[in-house]
């Protein structure tokens, strides 16, 4: 499945949960990438930690107080955590997995995944640790080869890559490319429609879709198709997946030129791509409308996280954290934080010890680069 989806234009459009304000136009010359990057002076950067602030699981990210915990790093895009706390890092261009030991120097390579094809918005993109790794040893990669999109698993001590799912179309731009393991126990994977919006509305095809599989790679049992590994379709561009604490999914989705969303996923809906982008007709409950939309100059939104009742979302080409208050299955007003402040914002994570982590995306060729990009950021949870 393709990977990332950077957009274009100005368009603000009234919605239940959000007011989205008016259109100013102009959509994006790959229509629903990413623009280029806005000018701005970029601002300082701060210094690396040495000795990151104490995190309490059970608390809040405090956004006031960001830690740089890696500096100069290459397009990362896929991040996730050992048991142990240390970060595992995804390198979109160079096809590298770094681990990063919170406060112990610089992040090193641990494992490059052979036959990444980084070719516009493809490459190593999504990574997950396996909930059993304390006995499996398994991270899982979703990665653009020269031939498709696919997910391949390697040991991290030791051993080469098994691929467990292909033939995900690849392309330039809408790779999708996220992965990550749900609640029970399997593998859920955000794919694009890589160009080709038919395949969308396709149930035969992998694009366009949020897969979900078994930790081998076969379609999971319980899916609404049995033996499809399709758990819900109709999207243009996923790269953002997170659950709640009552094990309900929400996903970040790119719009072309208008409006981009966020999702709540239940099994076997149709989220209306390229029927609908936003909110619009259910065409009679055969499509499901967002629980949110923004402009796509505000958001062209990657990584979601959730934690204590807020979900996180990076935005790329709005450059900045929004965070939402989650009220059961709606969400409140979103609010903006960080805007401009470090560049474009790839990935969300929340570590174990509770801190959120949080990825720039300035070296992708879209960003302002700036003082020790691309940089990875911790916030500590209190």
């Amino acid at each position: 499945m393709p990977m990332s989806d950077d957009k274009e234009t100005l368009t603000m459009a009234y919605r239940r949960w959000t007011v989205l304000v008016a259109a100013l136009g102009l959509a994006a010359a790959a229509a629903g990438c990413d623009s280029a990057p806005s000018g701005e002076a970029p601002g300082p950067a701060p210094a690396a930690a040495t000795s990151p602030a104490t995190s309490v699981p059970a608390g809040t990210p405090d956004l006031e107080r960001a830690e740089v915990m890696a500096q100069g790093i290459d397009v990362p895009w896929g991040l996730g955590f050992l048991p142990n706390g240390d970060a595992l890092i995804a390198e979109r261009d160079t096809g590298r997995v770094l681990r990063l030991t919170p406060g112990a120097g610089d992040a090193r390579e641990v494992f490059e995944v052979p036959g990444v094809a980084a070719r516009g918005e493809g490459g190593l993109l999504g990574l997950a640790v396996s909930p059993d790794f304390a006995r499996d040893n398994l991270v899982y990669v979703y990665f653009t080869s020269a031939q498709d999109n696919r997910i391949g698993r390697f040991r991290l001590d030791g051993g080469s890559l098994e691929v467990i799912f292909d033939g995900i179309a690849s392309a330039g731009f809408h790779n999708g490319g996220r992965i990550a393991f749900g609640p029970d126990g399997f593998l859920y994977a955000g794919t694009g429609d890589a160009g080709d919006t038919s395949s969308s509305q396709d149930a035969a095809s992998p694009n366009g879709k949020i897969l979900r599989l078994t930790p081998d790679g076969q379609p999971a049992p319980g899916n609404p198709t049995p033996g499809s590994p399709v758990y819900s379709l109709g999207h243009r561009n996923v790269q953002g997946l997170a659950w709640d604490e009552a094990g309900r999914l929400f996903a970040t989705e790119f719009g072309q030129n208008e409006l981009d969303e966020v999702n709540l996923i239940e099994a076997g809906n149709n989220y209306g791509w390229p029927e609908i982008e936003g909110e619009g007709d259910t065409a009679g409950g055969r499509y499901t409308n967002p629980l949110i939309t923004w402009p796509t100059s505000d958001a062209s939104p990657s990584g979601i996280a959730i934690t204590g009742g807020m979900a996180y979302v990076a935005a790329l080409r709005g450059e900045r954290l929004w965070t939402l208050r989650l009220e059961g299955a709606t969400v409140a007003d979103p609010v903006a934080r960080f805007q401009g402040e470090y560049g474009r914002l790839r990935t969300v994570q929340v570590a174990p010890d509770g801190a959120l982590w949080v990825t720039t995306s300035n070296t992708d060729g879209r960003g302002d680069v700036r003082d020790g990009d691309d940089r990875i950021l911790r916030f500590a949870s209190r």
